[in-house]
């Protein structure tokens, strides 16, 4: 376990050297939409190279929007919801959404595979204010560090090796304070690595922890957890950064929008200490209920370690 840990610790420390560029031909398809009057756009897609674009791509517009031919109708709100395009990702390897509002302004917006769909709020700017962009950033990191499973089972291992006591807080704020200097750095342009291996790294990252809970030896990670949980936790700050980066951030009070949507993924990971606080007490009064914690352990090890051969296996192809 602590030739693991070495590699491990190794390749988070080597991680922005090690990942090559795959480069590769990109097949782009370009749409364009052109608002003649509020809410009712013109809307068409270039031309296909070999055949139209529509027989391989289908737009999925906002549900208060409906299209007839080349006309899209969204009413008084005009073109505001999840615009997203299927088949992204197959024949073309990106869609290219080129709107032209009515007042005059251009926005382009590049949906993909690992970003399928936009948000978009009726005019060419986000209208929202500062307080409703503070509070749906709060609710969408909520959402997801509650809806990403391998980030709780990092926690949860992380749990398991340290327990219930004062240590347990250090280790904690060090995994916070790494995540968010990462999603911060990323999300603002300023780090920016492939998905492959940050995901390849988290499942590691869950392996260990699981492991090192495993058994009583005076490890690395037993003697300083907070430093494994700050080392690992910079890698799962990347894969926070990656899903915002989906959402999108907002042009005005982006730094509103980064700084809830980390406190949103705070709130759900002390929701889920607090669970695991009130399992652990009700389950401190049944003796029978302590052989659960190996098999638990097993489980999350054993779901990390699968995920981790497909992770690195798409990392290696």
């Amino acid at each position: 376990m602590r030739q693991l840990l070495s590699w491990l610790l190794a390749l988070v420390a080597t991680l922005p050297a090690a990942l090559p560029a795959f480069g590769h031909e990109m097949s782009m398809a370009e749409m364009q939409l052109r608002e003649t009057r509020r809410g009712e756009f013109l809307w068409q897609w270039g031309a296909g190279e070999k055949r139209p674009i529509a027989q391989d791509l289908t737009p999925v517009w906002p549900q208060a929007c409906a299209a007839e031919a080349t006309v899209l109708r969204c009413g008084e709100a005009g073109l505001a919801g999840t615009l997203s395009v299927k088949g992204v990702g197959e024949r073309y390897s990106a869609a290219v959404v080129r709107v032209f509002w009515l007042d005059g302004q251009t926005r382009v917006y590049t949906l993909t595979k690992a970003q399928p769909s936009v948000q978009l709020y009726g005019a060419a700017d986000d209208p929202r204010g500062m307080g409703e962009v503070a509070s749906a950033y709060t609710l969408l990191g909520v959402e997801h560090i509650l809806g990403g499973i391998d980030h709780l089972l990092f926690v949860i291992g992380l749990l398991f090796l340290v327990g219930f006591q004062r240590r347990l807080v250090w280790t904690i704020t060090a995994f916070t304070a790494a995540h968010s200097l990462t999603l911060a750095s990323s999300a603002l342009g300023w780090l920016t690595l492939r998905s492959a291996p940050v995901e390849a790294t988290i499942a590691l990252s869950i392996v260990l922890v699981a492991g090192e809970a495993l058994h009583k030896r005076d490890t690395l990670a037993r003697r300083w957890p907070a430093m494994v949980a700050f080392l690992f936790g910079l890698v799962h700050g990347l894969g926070f950064a990656g899903a915002l980066q989906e959402i999108g951030l907002p042009e005005h009070h982006l730094l509103i929008a980064l700084l809830t949507f980390n406190v949103g993924v705070e709130i759900g990971q002390l929701m889920t200490v607090g669970a695991c606080w009130c399992l652990w007490r009700l389950g401190s009064r049944w003796p029978a209920a302590r052989r659960l914690r190996t098999v638990l352990l097993y489980m999350i090890g054993s779901i990390a370690a699968y995920w981790s051969w497909l992770r690195v296996a798409a990392v290696l192809a």
